[in-house]
């Protein structure tokens, strides 16, 4: 049976963002993806200008009445990314959760895109609606540190609180949560961010079992849009054809970020001008380039298990 993604985010005509960033690599992967763009951009609103539409709560259910109605509403994930407007974020959670009514074992992948160094980047009246609807209709969640805290109302310092901050996103129903990415000191130097996860599972007799992990990966100095959505879309993927071993989908997912990121930054320098900061437009992503390492990549960034 084909495994069916319905993805709702944002798209940019040019560049890889939102659905743009999670689309192909999924598809590479064998997903059939239904999307429904949240925004119509020319561009990420990263670069000078850009223009194009934002899509309403009211329009987003006149997109999936007509799904609903000729009976092709039926999906084995949804992913989710960025929103900026409560109504949507609340139209959002009713299609999961009738989706979920319609195939019980629907998987919810969310990323809940709040804000990163300690600022907001949606209207704060969006965080009760993740904490309090969204985050329980989750399955699978990626918040960045800034996001978890904010999500749990807790501050985390140690590798100790970042377990605990998951744990009690655990309690809020995610079966898995992937910090990806934090301010906790790695062991390898402070060329390294970290990365937390942890999964819940249960085994054939009932009991339940987690499993938590840490990555070291390394940091390149480069600005990149659409790396949030990529990680999402892979962890996704690999956690279907993992589901229960966080540890190597961890792997595959940062490992397939790291070669895209690479080839990405080695070619933006190619053909940036001397002594000049690649541009926006030759920092996108290379996403079509590294077809094969999204396919089968060579595994670069390890995860130890706590």
């Amino acid at each position: 049976m084909d495994c069916r993604v319905l993805c709702i985010q944002s798209h940019v005509v040019r560049g890889y963002v939102g659905n743009k960033s999670a689309s192909f690599p999924l598809q590479v992967l064998g997903f059939e993806i239904d999307s429904i763009n949240s925004v119509q951009f020319s561009n990420h609103t990263g670069y000078e200008h850009w223009k194009g539409q934002v899509l309403t709560a009211e329009e987003l259910q006149v997109l999936y009445d007509g799904l609903r109605l000729n009976n092709v509403n039926h999906y084995d994930y949804v992913l989710t990314g960025y929103t900026r407007d409560d109504s949507f974020l609340h139209m959002v959670v009713d299609i999961v959760q009738e989706l979920k009514e319609a195939n019980p074992s629907l998987v919810y992948v969310c990323d809940p895109v709040l804000g990163d160094n300690g600022a907001m980047y949606v209207p704060e009246n969006l965080l009760p609606i993740y904490r309090d609807k969204v985050v329980p209709a989750a399955d699978i969640i990626t918040p960045n540190q800034f996001e978890a805290e904010l999500l749990t109302g807790r501050t985390i310092s140690t590798e100790k609180d970042a377990v605990e901050v998951m744990n009690l996103l655990h309690s809020k129903g995610p079966h898995t949560v992937v910090i990806t990415s934090s301010d906790l000191p790695s062991p390898l130097g402070d060329q390294y961010l970290v990365a937390m996860g942890s999964q819940i599972t249960v085994r054939p007799d009932g009991t339940r079992a987690t499993l938590q992990i840490r990555m070291d990966i390394p940091k390149v100095d480069a600005v990149f849009v659409g790396t949030g959505d990529l990680f999402a879309a892979m962890l996704l993927a690999w956690t279907h054809h993992h589901p229960n071993d966080l540890k190597m989908a961890c792997e595959k997912t940062v490992s397939v970020m790291q070669h895209v990121i690479k080839r990405t930054i080695t070619y933006a320098k190619e053909v940036a001008c001397p002594n000049q900061k690649p541009s926006p437009a030759q920092l996108e992503l290379r996403m079509v380039q590294s077809k094969a390492d999204i396919e089968d990549p060579a595994i670069i960034v390890k995860a130890i298990v706590l």
